[in-house]
């Protein structure tokens, strides 16, 4: 089929959190979690490099203040490297000071799951 492609065989291991907070701060959640979490790991000194393929934030417009946070890491090394105490602890400060509105994790998938969740295939639009 032209204009896509079809990837199979991987193994990327994915994260997937699901916060809530008040749909009136639903953007401004968004906005801090891009500055302080999105860009903090990427651009962490853990790495020479991004370690994660990519990020998407999928929002449940059923359940207004809900979103979802699903990463696609290039290994679970690098991801277990990301869980470095001192950088999540900096990261976690630098979004409380940042955000200060109430908000919840309420799934965390990837620890309900036992980590055992990946990306085995792709199929996009080109």
């Amino acid at each position: 089929m032209r204009g896509y492609t079809y990837v199979k065989g991987e193994h990327y291991p994915v994260e997937h959190l699901v916060f809530t907070t008040a749909p009136e701060h639903m953007e401004e959640f968004l906005k801090v979690d891009h500055e302080v979490w999105t860009l903090g790991e990427a651009e962490s000194t853990l790495f020479d490099h991004i370690p994660f393929l990519y990020k998407e934030v999928w929002i449940n417009d059923h359940k207004p203040g809900e979103m979802h946070m699903v990463f696609v890491w290039e290994s679970m090394e690098s991801w277990e490297k990301m869980k470095d105490r001192e950088l999540q602890e900096r990261l976690a400060a630098a979004f409380d000071s940042k955000f200060p509105h109430p908000y919840q994790l309420i799934h965390c998938v990837e620890e309900e799951e036992n980590f055992g969740i990946h990306r085995f295939s792709r199929f996009e639009r080109i």
